[in-house]
């Protein structure tokens, strides 16, 4: 089946990966909103809906969103001869809502599981504060897509940066990609693992690995993991492109966290990323500024466990 948006994890380039999980929902929305009151009736909602060329209009309740009049729920009230009707009979209750923090690729994940031509968004407070669309996702990432291939064309013109040691890795991470975190851990495992290395240690060097991966899908603007495993240790570097961690030693107390309520719903942000790494590690560096954080971390090999990589 043909997608609605063509967005496909594995085969789509990383760079428009970049642009839908670096863009939120309020970025794209429409905040040019048409409401109606629970008492309007149906006809009149029709000739509303024809005047402002919408096929659907939120229902309020003052600031509460009941409801949404759609297209079809126009066509059923005119078959059964029920125009002068409130919408309030006919409206659809059962709401399927977006927050406006939320990345862009939510919107694209609900447009391809509900049958659904749009989406209220609601703020913090649950409020409604946009409605949006798969045009305006269209629309946006068209607009924003040029001023990004210019950014990674100049990147390129300074030339990649190569990194010495025995085994390297580096994995792109993107913000708010969780579908994708957890790739680079594995891999890091598996490796550790064919090369015999004992499992406590295994589980040290991945436990690193993976919360420094959630750590920039939820809180970075998106960045790279360098992993070198030499014959004495596993050295791993991660390092985003901001906003910065405001006050480091708050951020490595347990529980402390300024992920979103909606990140917290799905099992993140618990606050233990970074007290983790640093327990498990051998050798703990962080440096913060608003251009990008940058943690190096090293964990020792035992020494009957040491890797052969000549």
């Amino acid at each position: 089946m043909r997608k609605l948006i063509p967005i496909y994890e594995n085969q789509t380039p990383l760079v428009v990966l970049e642009l839908i999980q670096g863009h939120k929902i309020k970025e794209i929305m429409s905040e040019n909103i048409i409401t109606i009151g629970r008492d309007m009736t149906m006809r009149d909602v029709k000739i509303l809906m024809k005047e402002k060329s919408i096929s659907g209009v939120p229902v309020m309740d003052k600031k509460r969103l009941i409801g949404i009049i759609s297209v079809e729920d126009l066509l059923n009230a005119l078959e059964d001869g029920l125009m002068d009707d409130p919408v309030e009979k006919h409206m659809s209750r059962n709401l399927v809502i977006l927050e406006e923090q939320m990345p862009v690729s939510f919107a694209i994940d609900y447009f391809e599981n509900y049958s659904f031509n749009r989406f209220p968004v609601l703020n913090e407070r649950k409020e409604l504060v946009g409605i949006i669309t798969s045009r305006d996702i269209i629309i946006h990432m068209v607009a924003v897509m040029n001023q990004e291939i210019r950014r990674l064309e100049n990147l390129a013109k300074q030339g990649a940066h190569t990194e010495i040691g025995d085994i390297v890795r580096r994995y792109a991470v993107v913000q708010n990609d969780f579908k994708n975190a957890g790739k680079a851990s594995s891999e890091i495992k598996t490796i550790l693992i064919k090369h015999l290395v004992d499992r406590k240690t295994i589980r040290s060097i991945a436990t690193a690995v993976y919360e420094l991966e959630i750590n920039q899908v939820v809180h970075s603007l998106g960045g790279e993991i360098l992993c070198r495993i030499s014959d004495k240790n596993v050295e791993i570097l991660a390092r985003d492109r901001g906003p910065g961690i405001e006050d480091i030693e708050l951020a490595l107390s347990e529980g402390y966290s300024t992920a979103t309520d909606w990140i917290r719903s799905m099992g993140f942000g618990a606050g233990m990323g970074l007290p983790n790494i640093q327990r498990v590690s051998d050798e703990f560096h962080i440096q913060s500024s608003k251009t990008g954080t940058e943690i190096r971390v090293i964990i020792n090999l035992p020494d009957d466990n040491k890797i052969e990589t000549s």
